[in-house]
C-alpha cells in the first residue's frame, strides 16, 4: 500500500455542447448562421472526451493541454453563462451528485483541476525504489503542484469574478487549492529526501532535506484546518491524520538524521537532546498514525523511524552517562535546522502560454466576433438611447412645458387673438382643434384608458394565478408533511423567495393603478373640453363668444396696438426657438437610426492580441469617443434655454404693459377666456395622450416580468410535486417490503428531468381558488384479464370484468 497520497480525478458527463452553443449563436449572433461553426462545435466536443481527465496515462497530457487552450480562446469570443450546465462530481465521493454550474470559467478550472490530478496520479505509479523512478515522481510532483498554483492564482480569480454574487465551488476554493499544492510539494520533497538517503548525502544536509518536507505537510495541513469555511469534510476519512502523521514524522527524522550528525562531530550531548525531541516527535507521529483511514505503510516507516530512535537513544544515554558525561541541553537551546528546498511549484508552458499547445492547428471560433466586443456595441446602443432621451428629448420636453406653462399664466397667446381678431378662430387654435379632430382624441383617449385598464387587469390575473399556484403547492405540502416525516423544506421557506417577488410586482401594479386613477380624473375634468376641440369650424365658432361690440364702440389705444404688436413678435421668436428646439431632437434620433458602430468596434476589436479576451471595457474609449458627436445637439438646446429664458422674461413685461394700456371690457374677457379654455384644453389632450401611451409601454413591458414569473412557479411547483412523488414511491416501496427500490436512489431524479407529473398548462381546468382535494388512493392490484384471440366471436359481447372501486378515503400507510 503507498505511502504517499493520490488525488483522483473530478468525475463529469456528456453535455450538449453542439445544440446549447448553436442556440446561443443563433439568439446573439445575426451576423453568421450557425451552420457556419458546425467544424467549431463539433471540434469542441471531440477535444471534451479527451481533455476532461479520467484515465491515467502520459499520453492524456496532451489532449488536455490542448482542450485548455481552446477553452481559453473559446472564452476570448464566448460569456462564461451561454446557457450550457456543466456537471462535475465531487473529488472523493464521484457516486454523489455532481455539482452543476452554467459557466465555461467553471469547465476550465475544472479541466486544470484534473490535469494537476493526472501529475499526481503518474507520479504515484512511478517506481520508487529506484533512482531513475524518484526523478519522475518529483518531475511530476512539481508539475502537479504547478498546475494547483496555476488554478489558483490565475483560474479561479475568473471564476470567482464571473460568477458574480453567486458562491465559489468549495472544492475550487483558494484554501482547498493551495492545501493540494502545499501537498505536491511535500510529497516531491519527500521524494528528494529519499533520493538523498539513496545517494548517501551527509546526514546534516539530509536533516535540512526532511525538515523542509515537514514544512510543507504542515503548510497543507494549516490551510486544511485553518479554511473558512471548513473543508475538512471534503476529504476522506483519514486523509488530514495522514498529514499530521508525515509531519511530525520527518520533522523527527530531521532531528534524527542531525543527532548522527552530532554524534559524528563529538556533540554528545547535542546528539542525546536531539534525539529525547525526535522521540517526542515520533511519537505524536505514531499516535496520528494509528488512527482509522491512515495507510498501513505509513505507520510501518514511523514504527521504523521510532525503533531507531529508541534504540539510539538507550546507546547514547548510556555512553554519555559512562564515558563523555556531556552536558544535555533542553530542546529550546538545540540550534535551530535551516530547511533546505529541493523541489518548487513548476507551471508546464502549455498552460502559461496556451498557442504553444494548439500549435499550427486552427482555433475554435476562429471567425467568431468576440462575446465583449458584441456586449460593446450593445452597450453603446443602449447608452445612446438612453442618453438621447434624458439629455435631449426630454430636455426639449421640459423646456417646452415651461414655456407653455409661462404662457399660460399669462393668458397668452389667447389675450393677443381676442384683440387681433375679434371674430372668427385665430389660426393657430383651428390648427389644434383639427389635430384632435383627425385623431379622433375623445375615441382614441376612451379606447387607451381601456387599454390600460385590460393590460392592468390582465397583469393582476396573472399574479393572482401566480399565488394560487404557490398557494395549492403549499397545502399539497401541507397534506404530505401531515401524513409523511420528512427533512424537505416547507413550502413557505422554499418559496418565500418567489411570494416576495410577486408582493413586488402587486405593489408596483397597485402604484401604477393610482397613477392611471389620476389621468383618468383629468380626462374626467377636461374630457368635454377636448370633446368641443372636435366640433367643425363652424360649430366652435359658435362656442367662442366675438367681441365686434368692443371694437365697434371703442377702437383700441395706439400704445395697446405697440404693446399687442411686440408681443406678437416675442411669441413668434419663442415659436422658433422651439422649432430650432424639436429639429435638434429629430436630427439626433435621426443620426441614432443611421449610425452603425458595428465596424468601428471590429476595427478597435482587432487591434487587440488574438488571444486576449475582449472585455467592454477595454472599447470605453471608444464607446465615448462616438458618444461626443452627440454632444452638439444638448449644447443647441441649452443655448436655446437661455434664449427662451430671455424671451419669457421679454414677454411677461411686455404683457404687463399691454395689460396696463387695455381697458376693461367684459366681452373680450370672456372671449379670453373661452379661447384659453380650448387652448389649455389642447394641451390636456396632448399630456393625457402621452401619459396613456407611458401607461401601455409600462403595462406592456411589466405583464412579460410576471408571466417569466408564472412560469418559474409553474416550473418550481413541479419540481417539487416530483419530489414529493418520488419521496411517495420510495416510503410505499419500503413500507412494501420491495428491497429492489433503496430510498436514497428513489429521490434522485433521472437525468435531465425529473419523475413525470401533469404540467399545469395541461391538466383539465380547476377552481385554483377552492381548497386543493386529496385524490384517492387505489391500492396496487393488477386485474388480470382473460381476453379472447383477436379473431375471435367473443368480442361481439365481451363481458368484461368491471373497473376496481376508487377509495373514497385514502388508506392508512403502513410505517
Amino acid at each position: 500500500m503507498p505511502n504517499q497520497l493520490s488525488i483522483p480525478f473530478k468525475k463529469t458527463y456528456p453535455i450538449p455542447i453542439r445544440q446549447v452553443a448553436r442556440q446561443y449563436l443563433l439568439r446573439n449572433n445575426s451576423d453568421t448562421h450557425p451552420d457556419a461553426f458546425k467544424w467549431d462545435l463539433g471540434q469542441w466536443e471531440e477535444l471534451r472526451k479527451d481533455g476532461v481527465g479520467g484515465v491515467v496515462h502520459c499520453d492524456r497530457l496532451k489532449p488536455a493541454f490542448l482542450y485548455h487552450a481552446q477553452l481559453v480562446y473559446i472564452l476570448t469570443k464566448l460569456p462564461p453563462d451561454i446557457g450550457l450546465d456543466i456537471p462535475y462530481a465531487p473529488i472523493f465521493n464521484p457516486g454523489s451528485l455532481p455539482e452543476v454550474l452554467s459557466n465555461l470559467e467553471y469547465e476550465r478550472c475544472c479541466v486544470i483541476f484534473n490535469l494537476a490530478s493526472l501529475y499526481c496520479q503518474l507520479a504515484a505509479a512511478e517506481d520508487r525504489s529506484n533512482p531513475n523512478g524518484l526523478k519522475q515522481a518529483i518531475q511530476s510532483y512539481q508539475n502537479a503542484a504547478g498546475v494547483f498554483n496555476f488554478l489558483c492564482s490565475a483560474a479561479s480569480p475568473k471564476l470567482r469574478a464571473s460568477l458574480g454574487g453567486e458562491d465559489m465551488p468549495l472544492e475550487l476554493s483558494e484554501a482547498l487549492v493551495e492545501s493540494l499544492e502545499f501537498l505536491m510539494l511535500a510529497q516531491a520533497q519527500e521524494c528528494a529526501w529519499q533520493r538523498a538517503v539513496i545517494d548517501n548525502y551527509k546526514n546534516g544536509v539530509i536533516a535540512k532535506v526532511a525538515l523542509k518536507v515537514s514544512e510543507l505537510y504542515e503548510n497543507s495541513l494549516n490551510r486544511i484546518q485553518e479554511a473558512s469555511p471548513s473543508i475538512k469534510h471534503v476529504f476522506p476519512h483519514g486523509w488530514v491524520s495522514h498529514l499530521e502523521a508525515k509531519r511530525y514524522h520527518f520533522e523527527a527524522a530531521a532531528q534524527y538524521r542531525k543527532s548522527v550528525d552530532d554524534l559524528e562531530a563529538n556533540r554528545y550531548g547535542h546528539e542525546i537532546a536531539r534525539l529525547l525531541l525526535a522521540k517526542h516527535l515520533v511519537d505524536k507521529g505514531y499516535a496520528a498514525a494509528k488512527k482509522n483511514g491512515v495507510a498501513q505503510a505509513v505507520l510501518q516507516d514511523i514504527q521504523s523511524l521510532r525503533e531507531s530512535v529508541v534504540k539510539n537513544l538507550g546507546r547514547a544515554e548510556r555512553d554519555n552517562d559512562l564515558i563523555y558525561h556531556q552536558e544535555v541541553l533542553p530542546s529550546s537551546g538545540l540550534s535551530p535546522i535551516v530547511p533546505a528546498a529541493l523541489v518548487k511549484p513548476m507551471v508546464p508552458t502549455a498552460l502559461l502560454e496556451p498557442k504553444t499547445a494548439i500549435g499550427g492547428d486552427a482555433v475554435i471560433f476562429g471567425e467568431l466576433l468576440a462575446w465583449g466586443a458584441r456586449t460593446a456595441i450593445d452597450i453603446y446602443t443602449d447608452r445612446r438611447q438612453n442618453w438621447i432621451n434624458n439629455e435631449v428629448s426630454d430636455l426639449a420636453q421640459g423646456l417646452d412645458d415651461i414655456a407653455s406653462e409661462s404662457l399660460r399664466a399669462l393668458n397668452l397667446p389667447a389675450a393677443l387673438e381676442a384683440l387681433e381678431k375679434p371674430i372668427g378662430l385665430p389660426p393657430s387654435l383651428l390648427k389644434k382643434a383639427e389635430e384632435v379632430r383627425s385623431e379622433q382624441g375623445p375615441s382614441r383617449i376612451e379606447s387607451s384608458i381601456e387599454d390600460v385598464q385590460r393590460l392592468a387587469q390582465r397583469n393582476l390575473s396573472i399574479l393572482e394565478e401566480v399565488m394560487d399556484i404557490l398557494d395549492q403547492e403549499a397545502e399539497e405540502d401541507e397534506i404530505f408533511r401531515a401524513e409523511n416525516s420528512t427533512d424537505r423544506l416547507p413550502s413557505s421557506d422554499a418559496n418565500k423567495e418567489l411570494v416576495d417577488k410577486a408582493q413586488r410586482f402587486h405593489g408596483i401594479l397597485n402604484e401604477a393603478a393610482k397613477s392611471d386613477e389620476v389621468v383618468r380624473r383629468k380626462y374626467d375634468d377636461w374630457g368635454p373640453s377636448i370633446s368641443e376641440l372636435t366640433q367643425d369650424e363652424a360649430s366652435l365658432e359658435e362656442s367662442v363668444p366675438s367681441s365686434t361690440v368692443y371694437h365697434t364702440s371703442r377702437v383700441s389705444s395706439h400704445s395697446t396696438q405697440v404693446h399687442a404688436r411686440a408681443l406678437r413678435v416675442l411669441l413668434e421668436s419663442l415659436d422658433d426657438v422651439q422649432r430650432s428646439r424639436h429639429e435638434q431632437v429629430i436630427r439626433a434620433k435621426r443620426l441614432a437610426d443611421a449610425e452603425d458602430i458595428t465596424p468601428r468596434i471590429l476595427k478597435a476589436a482587432a487591434g487587440f492580441e488574438q488571444w486576449v479576451e475582449v472585455k467592454p471595457a477595454m472599447l470605453e474609449d471608444v464607446l465615448e469617443e462616438e458618444m461626443m458627436k452627440y454632444e452638439k445637439f444638448r449644447d443647441e438646446i441649452v443655448r436655446g434655454k437661455q434664449k427662451q429664458e430671455e424671451l419669457l422674461a421679454s414677454i411677461k413685461e411686455r404683457n404687463t404693459l399691454f395689460l396696463q394700456s387695455r381697458k376693461e371690457d367684459p366681452v373680450v374677457k370672456e372671449r379670453e377666456h373661452a379661447l384659453q379654455s380650448l387652448d389649455l384644453a389642447y394641451h390636456k389632450y396632448k399630456e393625457i395622450i402621452r401619459n396613456l401611451d407611458e401607461g401601455l409601454t409600462f403595462y406592456n413591458q411589466i405583464g412579460d416580468r410576471v408571466g417569466q414569473l408564472r412560469e418559474v412557479c409553474k416550473s418550481w411547483a413541479n419540481e417539487r410535486r416530483a419530489e414529493m412523488h418520488a419521496l411517495n414511491r420510495a416510503m410505499e416501496s419500503v413500507a412494501l417490503g420491495d428491497r429492489s427500490v433503496e430510498v436514497s436512489d428513489s429521490l434522485a431524479p433521472t437525468q435531465g428531468q425529473y419523475y413525470a407529473v401533469p404540467h399545469p398548462d395541461t391538466a383539465q381546468p380547476t377552481d385554483t381558488r377552492s381548497s386543493v382535494q386529496k385524490q384517492p388512493v387505489v391500492e396496487d392490484k393488477r386485474i388480470v384479464l382473460d381476453l379472447p384471440p383477436p379473431d375471435s366471436d367473443e368480442w361481439e359481447t365481451p363481458a368484461l370484468p368491471p373497473a376496481p372501486l376508487m377509495s373514497a378515503k385514502k388508506p392508512k400507510r403502513t410505517r
